[in-house]
């Protein structure tokens, strides 16, 4: 069975030919150096479970996590200075908005593009995008995506 090894790889794949990805990491979080500035902007891939389905088991459902996030430039003005103060200090609407690109990329490429039709699918018509800030202690802001995507099970080998 390489499903896990395949999934994984489709993956990569998309985000790393992403122009608004420099580096893809898989694993533990804590396990990255977040204080490498050269590595932003970033995603980062979690598997949580997988699930065997359907009445034969010819189906994998992963439960992956994707955080795509980047380094939020603050400027030296002050606010007050400002002639849009909605748009603060800093870079982070631009960083949460180049980083939801990335996710509805991947997303979309599940849901009806080239993953889909290589049989990488979303299970349902949702995804999930929760917006972080300063989740990080390096200023680091974006979004964490969880998706549900179903593979098909019909090999048994472990090669």
């Amino acid at each position: 069975m390489r499903n896990l090894y395949l999934v994984l790889e489709k993956i990569n794949d998309y985000l790393s030919a992403h122009p608004l990805v420099n580096v893809v990491t898989f694993g533990d979080i804590f396990d990255v150096d977040l204080n490498k500035q050269s590595i932003f902007p970033m995603a980062h891939v979690i598997v949580n479970d997988a699930t065997l389905q359907g009445t034969n088991l010819n189906t994998v459902n992963f439960s992956i996590d994707i955080l795509v996030m980047d380094v939020v430039d603050i400027a030296k003005n002050d606010l007050r200075d400002e002639p849009g103060p909605f748009n603060g200090q800093d870079n982070l609407q631009d960083v949460l908005n180049s980083t939801l690109v990335v996710c509805n990329g991947l997303a979309a490429s599940l849901a009806r593009g080239q993953l889909n039709t290589d049989l990488y699918q979303l299970d349902g018509t949702t995804v999930t995008c929760q917006p972080f800030l300063d989740r990080f202690e390096n200023k680091l802001a974006g979004w964490s995506m969880s998706l549900s995507i179903n593979t098909a099970n019909n090999e048994l080998s472990i090669c």
